[in-house]
């Protein structure tokens, strides 16, 4: 199956839009709030994983099927920010809730 060349370059500006998305999160790790640079290091492994999916899905696509092993790899850790995302949620939930019972 032949991908034209017009998706190959559609496809890059979702990559280059996360790149982008990298500089504010950059900024939030050297930033002096320990809180901050805790939610900018969960930003960042989001970012990083969403990176290797789409670079293999894409590289897979336009180059060589063997790229394909990176968008695993990203979904992996995609999903492991979200997870750790949603636990670090649902517990300032659960203290929210215990504080305004008493």
């Amino acid at each position: 199956m032949e991908i034209p060349d017009w998706f190959v370059w559609l496809a890059l500006v979702p990559t280059v839009l996360q790149v982008l998305g990298l500089v504010p999160i950059v900024r939030r790790l050297r930033g002096p709030d320990p809180v901050a640079r805790s939610r900018a290091r969960l930003d960042l492994l989001d970012t990083l994983g969403n990176l290797l999916a789409l670079g293999g899905l894409f590289l897979g696509i336009a180059v060589a099927a063997s790229w394909f092993w990176l968008a695993p790899v990203g979904f992996v850790l995609m999903s492991t920010a979200y997870a750790v995302k949603g636990v670090h949620r649902l517990r300032a939930r659960r203290a929210a809730d215990q504080a305004a019972s008493r």
